[in-house]
């Protein structure tokens, strides 16, 4: 019997969580779904969802511990990281993150049939909206 999945929450170290909220919900457009308690923008950790798609954001260090600026070290690994989204609009997508000021590269189509849009997140994740280019 195969396992009975009903979906997936990504978990994602961030430096800064307001900065990140402006990002995922502002930007994005995802609704804080529940959170640690705090109150915001003091959250340490957060459950945010877009159209069905979760995310957990969580910060990397407590805000007594937190530095000045991101250890380098710490999020080198980040760039091995890609979110996928299926985006059925994605040059609606470009269209609407560019007027939002946000610095998304333009949409192309990859080899094997997917129109793509890369952008980062303020913590250097890379996202990708794509959808099977007709």
């Amino acid at each position: 019997m195969a396992i009975n999945v009903r979906g997936m929450a990504p978990l994602l170290q961030v430096f800064d969580m307001p900065t990140s909220l402006t990002f995922y919900c502002d930007k994005l457009g995802f609704e804080i779904v529940t959170s640690d308690g705090k109150q915001e923008p003091d959250f340490d950790w957060v459950l945010l969802r877009l159209e069905g798609v979760e995310l957990m954001l969580n910060t990397a260090y407590e805000r007594a511990n937190r530095p000045a600026k991101p250890d380098l070290e710490r999020t080198r690994g980040h760039r091995d990281v890609t979110l996928y989204f299926g985006c059925p609009d994605v040059d609606g997508a470009y269209a609407y993150l560019r007027s939002m000021k946000v610095d998304a590269k333009e949409p192309k189509v990859a080899w094997y049939g997917m129109k793509q849009m890369y952008l980062k997140d303020p913590d250097d994740y890379e996202i990708c909206f794509q959808w099977r280019a007709s």
